[in-house]
């Protein structure tokens, strides 16, 4: 339903009045009515998310309820029935698996970042580049997420058995839960190193001379991949938001890798 903004008589200030109102209307797409979307995000995408939702609320008004955990975990928790509108997985083989399942909103699947690992200090290492003190064997002790729940400890153990450092690792490795706890580990000295995500590395506002960007050939790619769980206005809506300039942009800055939808 257009507006029809009719110069009559009564002048330009009604007019101007009426323009204004066209404007509020037209700038931000929100829905009628505003609602809160529960969603299960992968650690390693928490905190961008939270971004993310304060620029959804901005143009749409809907209020995002941001779960982080591992990937592993919130697979099973939706498995038994977890009340999230969304899921944010940190890989592509949980949200395929809950779609030809029927557990997920047909055709909403999409990839919403491409995450990168880095091998994280919490100092800057004088005795040469990091990935020369892993080579070398230079450390005590070496975080990464758990490799069975994990797809950034899967792509950590990639790395580690590339470089033939798999079997000397596996009694200085501190095994966290999701990539945040293995960034945890690093950040309190109880870890020398640490393969975490570049998000993470970036929004510590650690200088880059204390992380090592692993190349991508040493690692299967991460392709992290969502789905709608419930079919709702605010959960499309936000699923095109992800798709829009805006949100694509907000994710890049953030330390992440983008895919063609």
């Amino acid at each position: 339903m257009g507006i029809i903004v009719v110069v009559a008589r009564k002048g330009l200030r009604r007019a101007w009045w009426c323009f204004v109102v066209l404007v509020l209307l037209t700038a931000h797409p929100r829905s009628s009515s505003a609602a809160t979307l529960r969603v299960a995000v992968a650690s390693n995408f928490a905190l961008t998310m939270q971004r993310l939702a304060t620029a959804f609320r901005t143009d749409f008004g809907h209020t995002i309820e941001v779960v982080p955990g591992s990937t592993g975990k919130h697979f099973a928790q939706i498995i038994n029935g977890a009340p999230f509108d969304a899921f944010f997985a940190a890989d592509a083989a949980r949200p395929i698996r809950l779609e030809s399942e029927g557990r997920a909103i047909p055709g909403s699947r999409l990839t919403y970042a491409v995450g990168r690992l880095v091998l994280f200090s919490n100092t800057q290492h004088v005795d040469g580049p990091h990935e020369r003190a892993l080579v070398e064997r230079r450390f005590r002790r070496l975080s990464v997420a758990n490799p069975a729940v994990a797809p950034y400890g899967r792509a950590a153990m990639q790395v580690l058995e590339k470089l033939g450092l798999w079997d000397y690792a596996q009694t200085r490795l501190l095994r966290g839960e999701n990539v945040t706890h293995a960034f945890q580990f690093v950040s309190t000295g109880n870890a020398d190193f640490g393969f975490v995500s570049l998000s993470q590395a970036l929004a510590s506002g650690s200088p880059q001379s204390v992380f090592w960007e692993v190349p991508t050939g040493y690692y299967q790619p991460i392709t992290q991949q969502a789905v709608l769980l419930r079919q709702t206005d605010a959960g499309r809506e936000l699923f095109e938001f992800l798709r829009s300039k805006k949100g694509r942009t907000l994710i890049r800055k953030s330390g992440y890798g983008l895919a063609d939808n």
